[in-house]
Order: C-alpha cells, then sequence, then structure tokens
C-alpha cells in the first residue's frame, strides 16, 4: 500500500505530530484483535486528515467506511464548537468494538456512528457537508460521489483514499472489478468541471477534490 521509501516514511513520521494515547491503542487493538489492520489510515494519513479538518474547522464532516474509527477520531480533532461527524459503515461485527473508543474520545457527544449502507443513508443526510472522506467498498465510489456532491458546499472538500490501489491502478494486467472501478472513477473525477481535482501519492493515494 505504501510507495515511499520505508526511510523516508519513518523520517516523515518522527517529524511529524505524535498520534494521542487513545489512537495509539486503537492501532495497536485493530492490529490484535480485528482482520486486516492495514486498512487503518495509519499515523501520517491520520495526521494529514487531522491537520486538513483543523484547516477547514467543519460543522459537519460525513465518513463513508468507519472501520474501527481511527480516521474519525483524527478528523473530529478539527471540528468547529458545536459540529458533527456521521461516519457510516455496513460492517455489525466491529460495532462495539469501535464505539468503545469513540466513547472514550474527547468527541463523543460530536461522532453520529451509524451501521447502515452507505448508499441508502447518504440521502436522508441534510447538507451542507463541509468535509467527506469516502474510503469504503471500491466499487461504489462513483455512487457515493454522486449522492454526495450536491450536498456539499461551496469551497468544501472530498477526501477519497486508495485511488492507486497498491500500484495495481497503472498495472494494464491489473482487470479485476474494484481495480476497473478505481480507474473509472479517477477519470471521472479528474473531468468533473464541478471539483477541483489533487491526486496525492500518499499511503496508498488520497484523492483531493475541492468543490467549486
Amino acid at each position: 500500500m505504501e510507495f515511499i521509501d520505508e526511510g523516508i516514511e519513518e523520517y516523515a513520521r518522527l517529524h511529524t505530530e505524535p498520534e494521542n494515547d487513545l489512537l495509539k491503542e486503537l492501532v495497536r487493538e485493530t492490529h490484535a484483535m480485528v482482520l486486516q489492520p492495514r486498512m487503518l489510515s495509519g499515523h501520517l494519513q491520520g495526521r494529514f486528515l487531522s491537520f486538513i479538518a483543523k484547516v477547514y474547522q467543519p460543522s459537519l464532516i460525513l465518513e463513508i467506511g468507519t472501520y474501527t474509527g481511527y480516521s474519525a477520531l483524527c478528523m473530529a480533532e478539527g471540528l468547529k464548537k458545536g459540529g458533527r461527524l456521521i461516519t457510516i459503515d455496513v460492517n455489525e461485527e466491529l460495532e462495539t468494538f469501535t464505539r468503545s473508543f469513540f466513547d472514550r474520545s474527547a468527541y463523543k457527544e460530536q461522532i453520529d456512528y451509524r451501521i447502515a449502507d452507505a448508499a441508502v443513508e447518504i440521502p436522508s443526510i441534510v447538507g451542507p457537508i463541509d468535509l467527506v472522506f469516502i474510503d469504503a467498498d471500491k466499487r461504489n465510489y462513483t455512487l457515493y460521489f454522486d449522492l454526495v456532491i450536491d450536498k456539499m458546499r461551496p469551497g468544501g472538500l472530498i477526501l477519497v483514499d486508495n485511488v492507486l490501489w497498491s500500484g495495481k491502478i497503472i498495472e494494464e494486467s491489473a482487470r479485476d472489478k474494484s481495480t476497473q472501478a478505481l480507474r473509472d472513477f479517477n477519470t471521472k473525477v479528474a473531468n468533473d468541471a464541478r471539483v477541483e481535482p489533487l491526486l496525492l501519492p500518499i499511503r496508498d493515494g488520497l484523492f483531493l477534490l475541492r468543490v467549486i
């Protein structure tokens, strides 16, 4: 998932704000108890999400794909006073684990954690949304984008994870459905006049889409 030299990556971590104790514990527990711990945003990406949220100071954040809650806790650090973060995930098995960390955080009252099908839940959310983070099933990225774009405030930001897909995105031999869905999504948003696109090779690829 990572493309940067390991030594450079470590140097960057050492010169980046550290995770708080709750996030460090969440990382340890996810690796010990949950399948596919590599799905965690991790230190650098988590600090990036926190940084962006602090700059934007959003009143409403929408996250599509909660996993164990690491990225949600990072983004919640930048919420405006009285703001809220809605995070949606379909995996009921992780609910107790994830909610336990939300409940111990300083943002317990601001995080609205929903176990639901995002495609069904998003239409019920009333905007304007300031910040969206999409990190769920790759085949539905285009659907999620289409569902949120008209709910965004002008100048709002949509962040989309895993858009380089471990490098498979540029491998001609990679023709599985998820890879092709990501290629189609990347092409679509890069040419969508409603957003200003910036694709960064952070971790597994992070698309920044500023709503015009």
